[in-house]
């Protein structure tokens, strides 16, 4: 098991805070109002915040502590898609100059750009949905104006949202203090960029040819395999994508959505006890979530951007575990760190590779810590996890 992420949470004592898509959402433990003939939740989560919604209604059919803020690792990628990506035509080509992929975290997971060479910019979003490479990230950053500009418009989109969990620090989702998200932010981004054919299309994508170095000899450029590192795409049923995300600092964590007889579901889990775990709890959510159609009540919504906010009473607490989200906090202004300093470098490496296994391309993880204190989600004197 690795090392336990840190949730970053309220004083022990405070009273809920009025929570975005209504006051259920904000209170502890799982939430969900089942009618008659509903099928009993899976009995064996560990996530310490998952959500199960349906993407065209935004009706949320259960949740467990979906506003507890956590980090959110290379799901926050969703995020700098949904900002970045309408900006440039997948067709432009972009020489990639050598200080677009410096200053890189050590141990990122990367696609393999080099520089000097030229890459179409749907190559270039390959790289980030299916590889999550944190070099792709930066050469778009640095096309859309440079790592601090792009944060600074990530964080104004994910206000524009209403996306009020989320600090973003890094671009990528590499490990930073400071930057969290949460359960029912993931979903909102991930519901707003399934709203754009490429972002779906990147995101369904399972395995495409990346563009490589150039010969020496012939002087031809050559390619190579890369493959998509979400370990359901292609074997959940229906499932369209999203992204997943892991480091041994922040855990692991999953966006999917899936459609099955005219219905769309999003489900997110972040943090659950092992890395494996965040693939079967997601496939259990939304199995639950299909067989549950219209025999559960709704115990909140996501909202859409640009509707009020303001929390709509929608019952009593289903649950005492969890905990409520916290008072923000002040925004950081750093954009790119590496991992903690008193980490070795083995784990640092596992830190920021992102997602864990993965195929081509991807940085293998391959240390495994010791959860100090599996239980324990509110660590108030730790630093709060970074992300990649």
């Amino acid at each position: 098991m690795f090392a336990a992420p840190v949730a970053v949470a309220a004083p022990p004592g405070s009273p809920p805070a009025a929570s975005v898509g209504g006051d259920r959402l904000g209170l502890p433990g799982v939430q969900v109002d089942p009618l008659a003939g509903a099928p009993a939740l899976p009995g064996d989560l560990t996530g310490q915040s998952w959500i199960v919604a349906d993407a065209a209604s935004g009706e949320v059919l259960a949740a467990s502590n979906p506003h507890l803020r956590l980090a959110p690792a290379s799901t926050l990628k969703i995020l700098f898609a949904d900002t970045v990506l309408p900006k440039f035509d997948r067709n432009t080509v972009h020489r990639v100059a050598p200080e677009e992929i410096q200053g890189i975290g050590a141990g990122s997971s990367l696609v393999g750009i080099k520089e000097d060479l030229d890459y179409r910019v749907e190559d270039l979003w390959r790289g980030v949905f299916l590889s999550s490479g944190n070099d792709a990230v930066h050469v778009l950053a640095h096309m859309n104006g440079g790592v601090q500009q792009t944060v600074t418009e990530m964080q104004a989109r994910a206000e524009a949202l209403q996306a009020r969990d989320t600090r973003v620090v890094s671009p990528d989702g590499y490990d930073s203090d400071g930057q969290v998200s949460s359960a029912y932010d993931l979903t909102l981004f991930a519901r707003a960029g399934l709203r754009n054919p490429d972002f779906r299309s990147y995101c369904a994508t399972r395995d495409a040819m990346f563009p490589g170095a150039v010969d020496r000899n012939t002087g031809q450029r050559g390619s190579f395999g890369i493959a998509n590192t979400d370990r359901l795409l292609g074997k959940y049923p229906g499932l369209i994508g999203v992204k997943n995300g892991f480091t041994t600092n922040a855990g692991s964590t999953f966006v999917g959505a899936a459609e099955r007889d005219g219905r769309t579901l999003l489900v997110t889990v972040m943090h659950p006890t092992t890395y494996q775990k965040v693939y079967d709890e997601t496939a259990a959510l939304l199995d639950w979530g299909f067989a549950a159609a219209g025999k559960v009540a709704p115990v909140g919504k996501l909202v859409e951007e640009g509707e009020s906010a303001a929390p709509t009473p929608t019952g009593q607490a289903g649950g005492t575990a969890g905990a409520p989200a916290p008072p923000p906090h002040p925004s950081p202004t750093a954009t790119d760190r590496s991992a903690p300093a008193t980490a070795p470098a083995a784990a640092r490496a596992a830190d920021s590779a992102g997602d864990g296994p993965g195929p081509v391309g991807r940085v293998v993880v391959g240390v495994v810590l010791t959860a100090g204190g599996a239980g324990a989600v509110l660590l108030l004197n730790r630093r709060r996890a970074a992300a990649r």
